[in-house]
């Protein structure tokens, strides 16, 4: 099976997916990740660029992906370029890999770049735009999806789980390749509440350790 995820920002994807995309790779599944911003110019010197594209490269290869993609968006600037030009850009990743599943953030995170590549993936999968894909999936990040209001956008509400506990090591593991990141606790970015977020979610299903998601749509 060939699946795509798609992100906003270098971590992303192995905040929300990491253990799951992990779980794809022992399966024998193709997967490709492709992170849109270049996740440096709110908040670090640009020229740290290449330094964060280095650690991506490092998480993917911790989870056993060499597939990744990167684009140039500004961080935290998608809500200033025309939508349609984020849709193009998300539409020419998925018609070019062609994935039975794609992976993408929620699209009610309190983060306006989480919520703007959302409604481009959204776009970009219509069913009769992209009929090779069989389902479409939303994942938290932590500290930017529980952070929202329901006053503001709809809440996540997970009613699909995938079992990581042999894989969460290998998610914390990748996460730590993005050194700055990681934060100390209790923050949700640190290793230690993302453990505790993952035993939680895995408590709700009788599993040690899970990653929650909404669907969006699902072909069986």
């Amino acid at each position: 099976m060939k699946v795509q995820v798609v992100a906003a920002h270098p971590d992303d994807e192995i905040l929300g997916v990491g253990g799951t995309v992990a779980m794809h790779v022992q399966r024998g599944d193709c997967v490709q990740l492709a992170i849109l911003c270049e996740g440096v110019s709110v908040r670090y010197d640009p020229e740290r660029q290449a330094e964060v594209r280095g650690q991506s490269l490092r998480a993917a290869s911790v989870l056993g992906v060499s597939n990744i993609i990167t684009r140039d968006f500004r961080d935290q600037g998608l809500d200033g370029r025309p939508i349609i030009e984020i849709t193009r850009e998300v539409e020419n990743l998925i018609q070019s890999f062609q994935p039975e599943t794609v992976y993408t953030q929620f699209g009610g995170d309190l983060n306006r770049d989480h919520r703007v590549l959302a409604e481009a993936v959204m776009v970009a999968t219509r069913p009769y735009a992209a009929p090779f894909i069989r389902e479409v999936l939303m994942y938290e990040t932590p500290s930017s999806t529980e952070w929202s209001s329901p006053h503001l956008s709809p809440m996540f509400q997970p009613h699909i789980f995938v079992d990581i506990t042999s894989t969460l090591e290998k998610k914390l593991d990748a996460f730590a390749c993005y050194a700055a990141e990681v934060c100390p606790e209790p923050h949700p970015r640190s290793l230690a509440a993302l453990r505790q977020r993952a035993r939680y979610w895995g408590s709700l299903v009788n599993r040690a350790a899970a990653e929650p998601f909404v669907c969006v749509r699902s072909l069986r």
